[in-house]
């Protein structure tokens, strides 16, 4: 079916994942028309709330188009418009140039060192930037490409050798199936990648590249703390990062506020992660800066607790997140799912085994026993509904 939409008019696309996908950003791209990917595993609301912000001339599902009265144009020079993981709130929706999404796959690739006859398999969600990426190296860059239609750890193993975009929760479920790992090379992003689950992974043969980007840089701009041709990087008087380069989107889509507070006024974006820049250019994450918990004058980083206690043998997945504390100001709490119902771990336990990888202050003093861990469809934990879910704690403060 021809896609009817002209440049200048924003096309929404709301298919289930799978092949059909690269067809379909092959003739938007090739035919200069914008489009937004929607995320199925939204909820109708979600997916309402949008659409009425993107205002899309189109939407395109199944087997129709749907027109809308209410559909306002786009800049011709974008390629596409990719909602944010919205881990604070409604996502925003960055509007990123066919330039800008040029570069990306360009100096991706300069940094890969990829040639032509690599092999893409594509399994995460076209609606999120790194899927989007994945899809374009076929179009664009003209890579061989698989499209499967959800993620099947196993079957991306069995595709080997290939090159595949994941998040740090896949890579914990290529980890769990046995064997060899060679020729598997994953690009990771998305979140912060616990060292020892990369380290197993590797040293099962997968080569890992661990990435640092948002959607508004069209994706990763640092490779394992090296920033990619094009990019700058510097921090701000409180030690946030801040990114200029060619892949920076252009805004928010309709939404003019949040598009200035997004960058400074010498034009460099505001990532809102905390971070290092080593003497050699070297770039090290410490985390969102909403997410440090600081306790009695200490900052508590939760990535750095979260992969301590995801080493326990009885927890199975672990978020921290700080709670408020009249003599501390904020304490370390720890959501966890337990490996067994029978035998979750207690807070004594948590504590004790902390205390021996990392200093005390960080080790949590309250647990919640939880049957999974809030995450957004790219993984990122939500820390927001972790901190307002108000329940009985199943161990006590240590």
């Amino acid at each position: 079916m021809a896609i009817s939409a002209a440049p200048g008019e924003l096309v929404a696309v709301d298919l289930p994942p799978g092949p059909r996908w690269l067809d379909v950003v092959a003739e938007l791209w090739d035919r200069g028309v914008a489009f937004l990917p929607l995320d199925r595993r939204l909820t109708e609301r979600e997916r309402r709330d949008v659409l009425d912000r993107a205002a899309p001339a189109l939407v395109l599902t199944d087997d129709e188009e749907t027109w809308s009265a209410d559909g306002r144009p786009v800049d011709e020079r974008i390629g596409a418009v990719v909602a944010t993981s919205g881990t604070a709130g409604a996502p925003k929706l960055a509007e990123l140039s066919r330039a800008a999404l040029r570069v990306a796959l360009g100096t991706s690739s300069a940094a890969l060192e990829l040639a032509p006859h690599h092999v893409w398999v594509a399994c995460l969600t076209p609606a999120h930037v790194g899927g989007l990426l994945v899809l374009l190296r076929g179009v664009e860059a003209q890579q061989p490409l698989d499209v499967h239609a959800t993620f099947d750890a196993r079957r991306l193993i069995a595709s080997a050798p290939c090159w595949a975009s994941v998040v740090p929760t896949m890579v914990r479920r290529i980890a769990l199936e046995t064997g060899h790992l060679a020729g598997l090379s994953l690009l990771v992003g998305g979140g912060p990648l616990d060292p020892a689950l990369r380290a197993e992974v590797e040293a099962r043969g997968a080569r890992i590249v661990a990435t640092y980007g948002l959607t508004e840089t069209c994706g990763g701009v640092v490779y394992d703390g090296r920033v990619l041709a094009g990019t700058a990087v510097r921090l701000d008087p409180h030690g946030a990062l801040e990114l200029r380069g060619p892949t920076l989107m252009e805004g928010y889509r309709h939404d003019a506020q949040a598009t200035a507070e997004a960058f400074t006024v010498d034009g460099w974006l505001r990532t809102g992660d905390l971070g290092a820049v080593g003497d050699d250019g070297r770039v090290e994450v410490l985390g969102r800066a909403d997410d440090a918990i600081r306790t009695g004058g200490e900052r508590v980083w939760p990535d750095e607790v979260e992969s301590v206690l995801r080493a326990h043998p009885k927890v199975a997945d672990a978020a921290v997140a700080g709670r408020p504390d009249a003599e501390w100001g904020q304490h370390v709490a720890a959501w966890v799912v337990p490996r067994t119902l029978d035998d979750p771990p207690t807070i004594e336990e948590l504590r004790a085994h902390c205390r021996e990888r990392i200093a005390a202050f960080k080790a949590p003093k309250e647990l919640f026993l939880a049957g999974e861990v809030p995450r957004t469809s790219s993984g990122k934990i939500r820390r927001r509904e972790l901190i307002e879910h108000r329940r009985r704690p199943e161990s006590g403060r240590g």
